[in-house]
């Protein structure tokens, strides 16, 4: 949209269904006025502390976003300005948007194109509240709430002055830090104002990090960060406990300080420490402590607390990791530690020291294993209950549960279990569990049986679990186990899916040795399984 001399839009080309477009994105503009103007008094009204005012209300942004853009124009006031200009030109009436920017209706033809294009629901009101807003910069008057309500503040305030923003400099905000579904937001500091943005160390190792059973290497954080944002030598080491309250089910992880951090700017950090329980990526796995500001030797003496199920440690990674707080910009990643919950020893309740090591990039292929699977199973020969029955020999496999699964994006994820006896991968050998919806630790409790065995055909066969994960009507596999005796054959034949683990292989030579009898296992959810041929 090109400018006039005076400086104005040229609007004079505008469709019709341009100028009802324009006019909804003022509509939504004035309403949000509106929504603010009613925040800001009532924050006024409330709270009497001018500092805790200015945070609340997002006055500080306000000011900041004036130093860095004084001489720009808001793109709303810069479309109100051309109209109220093109207005007093001409008297041209047939662009619509004119009846939100007059006041006085008797000025309006009553032509039938104007009529039948936007109907008068009181908008010629609309341009004089519009304007007036626009013209002035709201007061702010926050109030003391609770600690979601401050966050929700925020936000609003941030998400308003960022839109307004955006539209008088073309350009669009920076993207908060995200989670495999999208909803983790760093808003539990007020001092930051802005979402964290998650950075990560570019071409480098962290060989001294302590890695969960199921990654093979690096930082299972590396496989949702979004870029590298900040290069920042890592350095230091960070000083926590960890105490398991049995009585409670609540694991309380308390942050002393760290030491020696590096500087991320001008020979400054303001840094803070953030927890994830992996491979739980959501907001509810996020913890942080408070921001110290402009130290390398950051004082917190802070416990961060979670609740769950001692059966779930042994399959949670904790991740903590250290950042530098940039209230206008992307937080910078300072060092991480990874601690493995299920070797960790619990007796140890002392403070640690752990030297903070870089985040290194992991792709979804490189993980050796996607969580656990937990299961029973029993091989019934033909005649052993008497009578005759069974009348064949049945394969039962007891699907328990599944723990610590992850997903692509992470997150708690929705899951079920497919299970075929090969070399039958048809319909009639197919059965699969129920879906278990959002959670990392799903319970299955399904048995699935199969007749038509003769012991010699359990050397012959291979028994594929595969977990999946259900997206929308997508499904992707997570991965699998296979049951077997993992010769590479079935009946004389070389095939690709006899390619049992050893873990694998003597859960089946069990079930062959010891019939009618539940075996026990718990097997890693691998994913290197053979494609079939």
């Amino acid at each position: 949209m090109e400018r006039d001399s005076d400086g104005s839009l040229d609007l004079s080309h505008l469709t019709e269904e341009e100028q009802t477009s324009i006019l909804k994105v003022l509509q939504r503009d004035l309403e949000l006025r509106h929504l603010d103007e009613g925040r800001l008094r009532n924050l006024q009204e409330k709270e009497s502390d001018p500092v805790r005012l200015r945070s609340l209300s997002g006055a500080w942004f306000d000011d900041e976003r004036s130093k860095r853009h004084y001489s720009r124009t808001s793109g709303c006031d810069l479309v109100h300005a051309s109209m109220r200009l093109r207005k007093s030109k001409s008297k041209v009436t047939d662009v619509p948007l004119n009846r939100l920017f007059n006041g006085e209706a008797e000025e309006m033809t009553s032509s039938p194109q104007n009529n039948h294009s936007l109907p008068d629901n009181g908008l010629n009101k609309i341009m004089d509240e519009s304007t007036a807003g626009s013209l002035q910069t709201l007061k702010p008057t926050p109030v003391p709430r609770t600690k979601s309500t401050q966050e929700k503040v925020v936000q609003e305030s941030t998400a308003l002055s960022k839109e307004h923003e955006s539209i008088s400099n073309g350009s669009h905000a920076e993207e908060p830090e995200g989670d495999v579904n999208g909803h983790d937001e760093d808003s539990d500091s007020i001092g930051s104002g802005l979402n964290d943005m998650d950075s990560t160390l570019k071409n480098s190792s962290s060989a001294g990090s302590l890695h969960s059973s199921y990654t093979l290497s690096g930082s299972m954080m590396s496989l949702f960060s979004s870029g590298d944002f900040e290069v920042v030598e890592v350095r230091g080491r960070i000083q926590f406990s960890l105490v398991y309250d049995t009585h409670r089910e609540e694991l309380q992880i308390k942050i002393y300080c760290c030491e020696n951090i590096a500087a991320a700017r001008k020979n400054r950090s303001d840094p803070y420490v953030k927890a994830y329980l992996l491979p739980d990526m959501s907001s509810q796995s996020k913890k942080k402590t408070s921001v110290k500001k402009k130290t390398q030797n950051p004082l917190y003496d802070q416990t961060l607390r979670y609740k769950l199920r001692v059966g779930e440690l042994r399959s949670r990674t904790l991740n903590l990791s250290v950042w530098h707080s940039e209230p206008l910009g992307r937080n910078v990643f300072l060092g991480e530690v990874e601690l493995d919950l299920s070797s960790w020893d619990w007796t140890c309740t002392q403070p640690l020291w752990q030297e903070l090591q870089p985040r290194v990039h992991l792709s979804p292929d490189a993980l050796s294993s996607r969580g656990i699977i937990m299961l029973s199973v029993k091989f019934v020969p033909e005649g052993i209950e008497g009578g005759g029955l069974p009348l064949t020999g049945e394969l039962h496999i007891w699907l328990r549960e599944a723990q610590g699964l992850l997903s692509n994006k992470g997150g708690p994820l929705n899951s079920f279990v497919r299970c075929y006896i090969l070399p039958d991968a048809s319909r009639q050998s197919g059965q699969k569990t129920r879906i278990v919806k959002h959670t990392l630790s799903p319970t299955f409790n399904h048995t699935m049986v199969y007749d038509g065995f003769q012991s010699c055909d359990l050397k012959e066969a291979c028994a594929e679990l595969t977990v999946w994960q259900r997206e929308g009507l997508k499904t992707l596999i997570l991965g699998g186990v296979r049951l077997s005796c993992g010769t590479g054959q079935s009946y004389g034949e070389p095939v690709s899916w006899m390619d049992s683990t050893a873990q694998e292989i003597t859960l089946w030579n069990s079930i062959i040795d010891h019939p009618n009898h539940w075996i026990d296992a718990t097997l890693p959810i691998r994913t290197d399984l053979q494609k079939r041929l």
